[in-house]
């Protein structure tokens, strides 16, 4: 699997050219802006971006270019993955920042997940006794957190950006108006949509033009959003939450726009403006680790992602994976996989509500007393039960196990890095592909079905459950952006991934190839991919899935199921002479896009 990076760049640059969609559209499908071709892999000089799509990608390196820096570009991103990737994004989702300071060599963190209402409580999603359907929980006000997204983005230029708001959205605004090629991922998860959107009208008006699917090659414009950005750009975000976007959201909420004559029964849900004027994204600390004398840092909880794939990295610590076979390697993987989850399962919540023990997760300690479960020809049985972190023991472990639960498979991320050294990795979403399904009239984006993370009923009813639904709670994530510096606190690498539960392990797959296997970051991101997460079945890619090492994995014990596609990852990384790699996916989602200020070369 070890190929040069020449060698790397040039079939990955082919691959990423030929998969391009939309270069082809007749001059009169064309938007005003054209969009940049997609390649996977950049090189080169003044910071770099890298994200699902072209044309966001581009926003960031046109912030980049007029001076900003990386959390200017960062921003610029995002507001334009809003546009061209709403069913994963935007201002009625949230996520998570991190952020690493050149100037003082530190890494920061905002958590912008969004919050349940006030008035929720426990069975939040109990109806008659019994949990909800899934679907209809999704399809409704009930799944609608207070979007944590435009606040992510306020706090991050106030606190460390050098642009205004306005500046930074005004890419974004521009595409919004002009509009971009639809391509074939966008249609097919348009098509996805079809039932749900066409029974809201206010989202068949955008997403559906002439109440049909749009053509590949086709201009999308999103006139409404356009007009939302500028608003946004002149008052700042709290016009959000604050004023008649807020009472349009609460009113979207509570009395959902569903066509009258659809038969679809959805739930209202109990968002007061009381809700959206007390929300704030939190500054706080990031979770850090050392794996192979570096630093990973990552973002805590709410999100359990910077727990569980720093306990499994602590977990690998003794093991060395550039020595071991691939079904060695791939064995090992699963299995820290597994017992990270297990303990994910049983101690990870909202810490405002939940007494989470983030700090003895993450230790050395509870790790190796973990690790002992692991056998090079064995196989652990799920659902493990959880280790006790506050009171380590080797190989045993505590109460009952937890069953994993499930969680919404969309998301999307970018990385950024600038000129100064500086580098953002942020992780947004509105949960499901589409979120709720339910647009603002008038206002140009989807809310999110953020709540539906939430267990609905206890996982196992025996065993304390730390992410049931709660007044102002925020549902647990697994959203993982990650930042991996060397010993003096330089950058090492900065990568993330959309994908529900299952951005962890590719974040921690991604991590270990690209540390241990020494795949260039960008065969790292393309690399075949299994995730665990506690359950009876591993899920592997295709090209795991009729390869040799399954047969060899399933002779120690392994089960597995075929999934078609696990993640979407991006990610940079620092070179020698001020210059930086930008990585993203060559085939997942349609191919992502690397871009950098001045290409090297």
């Amino acid at each position: 699997m070890r190929r040069s990076v020449a060698r790397t760049l040039s079939v990955l640059t082919t691959l990423a050219a030929t998969l391009t969609v939309g270069a082809a559209a007749p001059p009169s499908a064309a938007p005003a802006t054209a969009t940049p071709p997609k390649v996977p892999v950049a090189v080169g000089y003044g910071g770099a971006v890298a994200s699902v799509d072209a044309d966001a990608s581009a926003a960031g390196i046109e912030v980049l270019r007029q001076g900003g820096n990386a959390v200017d570009a960062a921003v610029a991103t995002a507001a334009a993955l809003g546009v061209t990737e709403p069913y994963s994004s935007g201002v009625g989702g949230g996520g998570y920042f991190v952020y690493y300071d050149a100037r003082t060599r530190s890494v920061h963190t905002i958590d912008g997940r969004e919050t349940a209402p006030r008035t929720a409580d426990q069975n939040l999603f109990v109806e008659d006794g019994k949990p909800l359907p899934f679907a209809d929980a999704v399809t409704s006000g009930l799944s609608i957190g207070t979007p944590g997204t435009p606040a992510t983005w306020q706090t991050a230029l106030d606190t460390w950006g050098s642009r205004s708001l306005g500046t930074v959205l005004r890419p974004a605004e521009r595409i919004a108006r002009d509009g971009f090629t639809v391509d074939a991922t966008f249609r097919s998860m348009t098509e996805g949509n079809l039932d749900r959107f066409k029974d809201f009208p206010a989202t068949a008006d955008l997403f559906l033009p002439d109440g049909k699917l749009p053509e590949v090659g086709s201009t999308l414009k999103n006139p409404d959003l356009a007009r939302t950005y500028a608003l946004l750009g002149r008052q700042g975000m709290g016009a959000l939450y604050h004023g008649d976007l807020a009472r349009d959201i609460v009113r979207t909420v509570n009395e959902p726009p569903v066509d009258p004559a659809a038969d679809r029964v959805v739930r209202p849900g109990d968002l007061s403006l009381a809700d959206l004027a007390a929300y704030r994204a939190k500054l706080q600390a990031p979770t850090k680790t050392t794996y192979r004398g570096r630093q990973v840092y990552s973002i805590a909880p709410s999100s359990s992602g910077g727990t569980t794939v720093g306990e499994a990295l602590n977990i690998l610590e003794n093991t060395d994976l550039s020595k071991a076979s691939e079904v060695q390697y791939l064995h090992h993987f699963i299995e820290a996989s597994r017992v990270a989850f297990a303990d994910r399962g049983r101690w990870v919540g909202d810490p405002a509500v939940q007494d989470v023990p983030t700090k003895e997760l993450l230790s050395q300690r509870f790790a190796d007393s973990r690790a002992c479960l692991i056998k090079d020809d064995a196989v652990l049985t799920s659902p493990l039960a959880p280790g006790d972190p506050r009171h380590p023991a080797d190989c045993k472990t505590a109460g009952q196990a937890v069953p994993a639960t499930y969680e919404g498979q969309n998301t999307t991320h970018l990385t950024v890095a600038d000129k100064w050294g500086n580098i953002v990795s942020y992780t947004l979403t509105i949960e499901q592909t589409g979120g709720s399904g339910i647009a603002v009239p008038g206002r140009g984006f989807l809310l999110n079905n953020e709540l539906t993370d939430f267990d609905f009923t206890p996982a196992n009813p025996a065993v304390p459950d730390p992410n049931l639904p709660g007044a102002g709670k925020r549902p647990r994530s697994s959203i993982s952006p990650t930042i991996v510096l060397d010993r003096q606190g330089l950058p090492v690498v900065a990568l993330g991934s959309p994908g529900g539960a299952s951005i962890i392990t590719t974040v921690l797959q991604t991590l270990v190839g690209f540390l241990d296997r020494g795949l260039p970051l960008v065969d790292a991101i393309a690399a075949p991919r299994a995730s665990q997460r506690n359950a009876a079945t591993t899920e592997l890619e295709p090209a795991l899935w009729t390869s040799d090492d399954r047969t060899a994995l399933e002779a120690l014990g392994h089960h597995f199921t075929q999934n078609p596609e696990i993640g979407a990852a991006t990610g940079v990384q620092r070179l020698p002479n001020g210059r930086w790699l930008a990585a993203a996916e060559p085939v997942r989602r349609g191919g992502g896009s690397a871009q950098v200020v001045q290409p090297a070369g």
